[in-house]
């Protein structure tokens, strides 16, 4: 059975009416980044930012996976197919999608702020509970923090993510400018020679890669391309 990787962004989410990364102004949900996205920010302000992620939580449980998340899905019929992902919402594993890897953290949970990866402090939350009193403690003894990768920390997923991508017989890009480091760095360890298709209305650098096949299309509809020409 081929191996499909699949590296999505922003762009992937946006038919689903949410915003899971800062727009050209800068801004996400209109706050600056740096304000809700960052260790500073956090030191900072840290009621501030749970009350953020607890309004954004809210607004992902009311969203679902547009057809393009769903499409993604039907591929596993017929492919080992393995997710890389930017968004921190969970719209593919609500699509379906078994094999996903949230390289920047996943909006439905909240971990220690001293050892945000250790397991032992990682909560996952539902829809009925989803929001966090600021102050709360981890089990640690910390504050409880979203479990987001702030800009400027480490990306722990990217060595999984690697190896992925070294093993795809097709790597396909979805919605992403790829501007965003390390994660566009993963196409440079795509094997010479393998198909590569970019899924993007906008004029994209593809990273000096070769064997590019550029959809120019929303997500949706260029799924739909995508899966007309792989079949």
């Amino acid at each position: 059975m081929k191996k499909i990787v699949f590296l999505t962004g922003a762009g992937m989410s946006v038919e689903s009416g949410f915003k899971t990364f800062r727009g050209n102004d800068g801004l996400w949900e209109n706050y600056p980044v740096e304000q809700v996205a960052s260790h500073q920010g956090w030191e900072a302000d840290p009621t501030l930012v749970t009350n953020f992620y607890n309004m954004l939580r809210k607004k992902l449980y009311d969203a679902g996976p547009n057809e393009g998340h769903r499409l993604i899905r039907t591929l596993e019929d017929r492919y080992d197919v393995t997710v890389i992902t930017q968004n921190v919402d969970n719209l593919h594993e609500k699509a379906g999608s078994r094999h996903v890897i949230h390289l920047h953290g996943e909006l439905t949970k909240v971990c220690s702020s001293r050892e945000p990866y250790d397991s032992r402090y990682i909560e996952e939350l539902t829809p009925e509970r989803c929001e966090v009193v600021p102050g709360t403690q981890a089990g640690d003894g910390s504050l409880l923090r979203p479990f987001i990768v702030f800009f400027g920390e480490a990306v722990p997923m990217m060595e999984p993510a690697i190896a992925e991508a070294q093993k795809a017989d097709i790597f396909v890009i979805v919605g992403t400018s790829l501007n965003v480091y390390p994660a566009a760095g993963l196409v440079q360890y795509v094997r010479r020679g393998t198909p590569v298709y970019l899924i993007d209305p906008d004029d994209v650098a593809s990273g000096g890669i070769g064997n590019v096949t550029h959809i120019k299309k929303g997500a949706s509809e260029g799924m739909r391309t995508l899966c007309g020409l792989i079949g």
